[in-house]
């Protein structure tokens, strides 16, 4: 009986052992196939790998026309105002089509306001990348980039009375304006729940603001003063006062930026930091980066230069043909236009409550026109032997002086509410219509001839 039961376990274990010899033939062959498979999918014929190509290709382009529809859609139809958009093409068309002179002008000024809006808008995402502080100057130099752009035109026709009133109206708008009508809405929204402003940015502003009306106000009285008969001479040293003060004012422009971006940046950035924290998630989700803003800014700054350009040529004829005075138009109807974008973004902060970012925006524009873009056009025009001073006349001089002092008495403390607001919106209709009922003045003439 042994030895039988002994060959049959010998058989089973023979079989055993010869199963798993073919099992593992098996799987080592597999091994050694899957790379000759995969090396012949990897490596296909010439038709294929053109296929491949062409797939990716298209994919590319696909993907490519996506984020251009979808950058388009938001630059054109992510704001409120994209039904002005068609103003452009119209004020194109109305200049090549010669339909007047004042059509020309409605059209550009109506198409003004969009493009200021989205100029601002791309600019916040090209501040995302340089910090709260100098993230907000650069948004406020954006947003000042039409003034600056139509007061180019100017001084380059040697339109000085209209380069003079654009710049004091862009002051004038964002200091009363825009300021007041954002603490009218704000103070309205958050009737008892109002924030403490913080007042150093306002101290800083307000100082560099002070210094800009003194240097408008020694021009001015140096004009009366120098009235000895002899009017070259007297003009002669106004020029050269307003050329030195143009100096002092850049000087003065410049060091503000150095005490807020660099002695004291922890300062005005605690705050500015916590604020752009809050922020943050309105807009994470946009689809335009860096390089793609600085493009479309580009293109937008193109087309505000053919509209300035369109305005500075026709705004006396649309004067003229419209019946609104010549001051009214260059002091409150265009930089009503210009400000659009600190407009709207200094009301929809106000109504969120940071009372602090609408400060920084008005003030900051206001400042930055007063002490960096008028001293810049004036050493412009001294480069290229253009006379130009910062003679205001008497009206204008007082309107500046006076609402530099109102809106410093306003922010005086820390508290803020709607009656703020609405008294400085009611002085800027009170100069609005000063300046609407003067119409009879020998210098639009001038200018006009």
């Amino acid at each position: 009986m042994a030895p039988p039961q002994s060959g049959g376990g010998g058989a089973a274990a023979g079989d055993l052992l010869e199963t798993e010899l073919l099992a593992a033939a098996a799987s080592k062959e597999d091994e050694e196939a899957a790379p000759a498979v995969k090396a012949t999918s990897t490596s296909g014929s010439p038709a294929d790998d053109e296929r491949g190509a062409g797939a990716t290709t298209s994919s590319r382009v696909r993907r490519g026309a996506r984020l251009a529809a979808a950058q388009l859609q938001e630059v054109f139809l992510g704001t409120r105002l994209f039904p002005l958009f068609s103003a452009v093409p119209l004020a194109v068309a109305a200049q090549h089509l010669r339909l007047g002179r004042a059509w020309v002008f409605v059209f550009s000024l109506i198409g003004m306001a969009p493009l200021a809006e989205r100029v601002s808008f791309l600019s916040e995402h090209i501040a995302d990348t340089a910090g709260p502080t100098a993230g907000g100057i650069l948004n406020a130099t954006c947003g000042n980039v039409p003034e600056l752009i139509i007061a180019l035109f100017a001084l380059h026709k040697e339109k000085m009375e209209i380069l003079k009133w654009s710049l004091l109206g862009s002051i004038l708008s964002n200091l009363l304006l825009v300021l007041g009508s954002s603490l009218l809405c704000g103070g309205l929204a958050n009737t008892g729940k109002e924030r403490p402003l913080d007042r150093r940015q306002a101290d800083v502003s307000i100082g560099l603001l002070m210094l800009g009306v003194l240097c408008h106000i020694l021009t001015l009285l140096s004009k009366y003063s120098n009235r000895t008969g002899d009017i070259i001479s007297s003009s002669g040293s106004v020029l050269e006062l307003s050329r030195l003060s143009a100096i002092v004012m850049l000087t003065a422009y410049f060091g503000g930026l150095i005490f807020q971006l660099k002695t004291h940046r922890q300062s005005f950035e605690q705050e500015d930091s916590s604020e752009s924290t809050n922020t943050s998630d309105d807009d994470g989700s946009s689809v335009i980066g860096f390089t793609s803003a600085v493009i479309w800014l580009i293109g937008m700054t193109v087309l505000i230069a053919v509209l300035s350009n369109y305005i500075i040529t026709t705004i006396e004829e649309a004067s003229e043909s419209l019946g609104i005075p010549l001051r009214f138009i260059s002091i409150i109807l265009l930089p009503i236009v210009g400000n659009a974008a600190e407009h709207a973004g200094a009301i929809i902060f106000a109504f969120k409550n940071k009372i602090d970012i609408t400060l920084g925006i008005a003030l900051g524009s206001a400042t930055q026109i007063s002490l960096l873009v008028v001293p810049i056009i004036l050493i412009v025009s001294w480069v290229n032997g253009i006379p130009m001073d910062l003679d205001l006349n008497l009206l204008e001089t007082g309107s500046l002086v006076m609402t530099v002092f109102t809106t410093a008495f306003t922010l005086q403390d820390d508290k803020w509410h709607y009656l703020k607001g609405f008294n400085l919106t009611l002085c800027y209709i009170v100069i609005a219509v000063c300046f609407f009922t003067i119409k009879a003045l020998p210098t639009p003439k001038k200018v006009h001839a």
